[in-house]
């Protein structure tokens, strides 16, 4: 499995996290989520236990952007520990990464501090945080790496 980022800390205790996010074309950019004013990211987030994966993520991109979705495909995952500190934890995270298809805008995000933000697929690629996230926009448009 690809791992992005850190190398494992013997010294920490992980949680592990599965995740999925969506990288969502709509038209020919792409649905990118704000939070707090700070990160921008692909939407998506953890995957809660018994829950479906497909599930999680039309649930996440829904509470993060508005946005109603049709997933159409696996393009790959990886996997990376980082410190959460909203969980205030440390955490061992599987981010599953899926095509889909924005749809349409069906209400504002229900999750505080969340914007939707829509890009072309090169400035997204330079404004995402995650190494992952820019590391898979790369890959299914056939950018640069930036990493």
């Amino acid at each position: 499995m690809l791992r992005i980022g850190e190398t494992i800390r013997k010294d920490i205790k992980y949680l592990y996290r599965p995740g999925i996010y969506g990288l969502i074309l709509v038209g020919k950019q792409i649905l990118l989520t704000e939070q707090n004013g700070k990160e921008i990211q692909l939407p998506g987030g953890g995957i809660d236990k018994g829950e479906h994966y497909l599930r999680a993520l039309i649930r996440e991109v829904a509470e993060e952007t508005g946005w109603k979705i049709k997933p159409e495909r696996r393009v790959g995952f990886f996997h990376r520990y980082v410190y959460m500190p909203e969980y205030r934890k440390w955490a061992h995270k599987v981010s599953h990464i899926h095509f889909c298809r924005g749809i349409y805008p069906t209400s504002l995000p229900t999750e505080k501090g969340h914007n939707p933000i829509l890009e072309i697929p090169e400035r997204a690629a330079k404004l995402v945080e995650s190494p992952g996230d820019k590391f898979f926009i790369n890959q299914f448009f056939k950018l640069r790496s930036l990493l």
